[in-house]
């Protein structure tokens, strides 16, 4: 099957939005054996996107746009697909029904054009959106198909995974089963290196790694028509993940570190509070992010300044004298210290030189000091983190959950 991706707005084109649709979709979409052939990205111009469908639809198979779909008045991508193929737009009742509720339930008021968003094209399947207010859209025509999907890629992405991905794979009458990695202290350059050998051969399963900040997320994905043989392969793939990876994977699935973090020191009933300097809080707000945390996570300081240090966490004016600010000592003053005051069983402290300035030969900007106090017992990192202020933040933030969770697998 071959395919053709075409990602409908002006934004795009301009340079004001990075299209990050068509990479998750290619690579979607390669997993299951489709060839992505094109990438098209036109304008929010009808005669142009007309021009850019019927050229698609000469040489493709399988159709997909992102854009276009909302209530304003330059989302035209069902209607001049429509056109093209003599479809009238009918307005359906379900999908009407559903974006009143949307509106109603928070408390909105909606506005008129949103009805826009309840007319499809007569003979089309409604793909539902369970992650925003405008349907997708299926259109099967003289052997092809057309999947119109919404632009925003949070959207986008949800739809993909929940509506159009058993629909391709049902289309190609075979099982298709992914199995996840995720992992944390290792780049993913590194991560990769450790695999080539089985991404140089790969055939079926395919390996597909996806890196953000501290995290490399492993897919690896088989496919055919018998469930028993696809989950022996894919076994035979997890063992060579665990013997390459082991002190690595964190998950197996797509949560996030943090997600996985939160959920086993709740599932552990293991308390925590945190003392931050050079991260200003970052690692108190993505705990935060998490639901329920609230049941082990009451205690968090951000205690930037000298004064504070001395004043919230009782550091000594010596310590501070003698080694500085972001020293092991006074990250271990602070760990001990927050210790005390909280009364939490495990608790972190963090020092250091998010930069651009502040920094020195002996103690450059990156360097950053992280303590660790389980069960009484303190102990203190150090490491140096390349990249501008927030890279370096964020490092820390990850570092302190990979230590985290490392100190409870290891200790509780």
């Amino acid at each position: 099957m071959k395919c053709e991706l075409i990602s409908v707005g002006t934004e795009l084109l301009v340079g004001d939005t990075l299209n990050t649709n068509v990479q998750f979709l290619s690579r979607e979409l390669s997993l299951l054996g489709i060839r992505v052939c094109f990438h098209t990205t036109v304008g929010d111009n009808p005669q142009r996107l007309e021009e850019a469908v019927r050229i698609a639809f000469e040489r493709s198979d399988l159709i997909i746009t992102t854009g276009g779909l909302g209530p304003t008045q330059d989302d035209l991508t069902k209607e001049v697909i429509a056109e093209i193929f003599g479809k009238k737009l009918v307005q359906d009742q379900k999908t009407k029904d559903d974006l009143m509720a949307y509106f109603a339930n928070r408390e909105f008021t909606m506005t008129p054009n949103n009805l826009k968003q309840t007319f499809i094209p007569e003979g089309a399947e409604i793909l539902f959106n369970p992650c925003g207010t405008a349907p997708g859209i299926l259109l099967r025509e003289q052997g092809r198909i057309i999947i119109m999907l919404p632009g925003p890629p949070r959207e986008m992405t949800c739809m993909f995974e929940e509506a159009v991905l058993p629909v391709l794979q049902q289309d190609h009458q075979q099982l298709v089963i992914s199995r996840y990695y995720n992992l944390s202290d290792i780049g993913e350059s590194a991560a990769e290196d450790r695999l080539l050998d089985l991404i140089d051969t790969q055939v079926n399963p395919t390996i597909a790694t996806y890196a953000k900040m501290g995290e490399v997320l492993v897919r690896i994905t088989a496919n055919g028509h018998d469930e028993n043989e696809i989950n022996a392969l894919l076994d035979h793939y997890e063992g060579i993940m665990l013997s390459r990876f082991e002190d690595h994977i964190f998950t197996f699935s797509k949560a996030s570190l943090q997600e996985t973090v939160a959920e086993l020191l709740m599932t552990n009933s293991i308390t925590l509070a945190t003392a931050e300097s050079c991260s200003g809080g970052l690692i108190a707000a993505q705990l935060t992010e998490q639901p329920g945390i609230s049941k082990i996570f009451g205690f968090g300081l951000v205690t930037y300044s000298n004064e504070a240090k001395m004043k919230l966490l009782n550091v000594s004016k010596a310590t501070l004298d003698t080694y500085g600010a972001v020293s092991a000592e006074t990250a271990s003053e602070m760990c001990k210290n927050l210790s005390a005051l909280s009364g939490a069983r495990l608790n972190v402290s963090v020092t250091g030189i998010a930069g651009p300035d502040g920094g020195s030969d002996e103690k450059p900007v990156g360097l950053v000091y992280i303590g660790i106090c389980f069960d009484d017992q303190t102990e203190v990192y150090r490491y140096h983190f390349n990249g501008d202020r927030k890279v370096v933040q964020q490092k820390t933030a990850n570092k302190v959950f990979h230590l985290i969770r490392k100190t409870i697998v290891d200790k509780a």
